[in-house]
């Protein structure tokens, strides 16, 4: 650097110094990785945050985009775009499949508890619409869900109401994943078995 003209080192600066870590990157230097991180993470992290609008998903998001950078150094190339176009690139990317894992996922939470509904629901009458069997129907599944254990209740409810994926209810209610797993399953289990009573 201190053989380049003044306004050289100001143009080309921050742009060859990220292409240099992102080759050192490439030959898997850890450091390199931690200086990138250092410089670029900020604004990648708020590249992440507003795409997928919650600041614990941006943050995973980061993690994973890092952990991609680590992998994908050696397939950079300086001459077909500059560095932060190319970290921009992943950071978005990363983001968009943390949209659709969340939104799979939710949908199938959503699903699960939709036919634990129908399966308990199919009443005789030939007009499901039919509003004193609707009402019957709430009134049941709420006496079942008064059946549940309070945590239960609480996990099975927000998931349905609320619309939260698995993870979401997790990280909402301080829980382990596999609790939240189990309580709703067994849950949904409870329900079906309750409102088949009332069938």
């Amino acid at each position: 650097m201190a053989g380049l003209p003044h306004n050289a080192a100001m143009t080309h600066s921050p742009d060859d110094a990220l292409i240099a870590l992102i080759d050192r990157v490439a030959q898997r230097d850890e450091a390199a990785l931690k200086a990138l991180y250092d410089l670029v993470s900020s604004k990648l992290y708020g590249l992440s945050l507003r795409v997928v609008g919650k600041h614990e998903w941006a943050e995973d998001v980061l993690q994973e985009t890092f952990l991609q950078i680590w992998r994908a150094a050696g397939d950079y190339r300086a001459s077909l775009s500059p560095p932060m176009a190319w970290l921009g690139l992943i950071v978005r990317s990363r983001s968009l499949d943390c949209l659709r894992r969340r939104s799979a996922e939710r949908a199938h939470l959503t699903d699960e508890i939709d036919d634990a509904m129908a399966d308990t629901m199919e009443g005789q009458s030939p007009n499901p619409m039919d509003v004193s069997l609707a009402s019957q129907q709430a009134w049941a599944l709420h006496q079942c869900l008064g059946k549940l254990e309070n945590r239960q209740r609480e996990v099975v409810s927000l998931a349905y109401l609320r619309d939260l994926s698995h993870s979401e209810l997790a990280e909402q209610l301080k829980l382990p994943l596999g609790t939240v797993k189990t309580w709703i399953r067994r849950g949904l289990e409870q329900l079906r078995t309750c409102m088949a009573r009332f069938a």
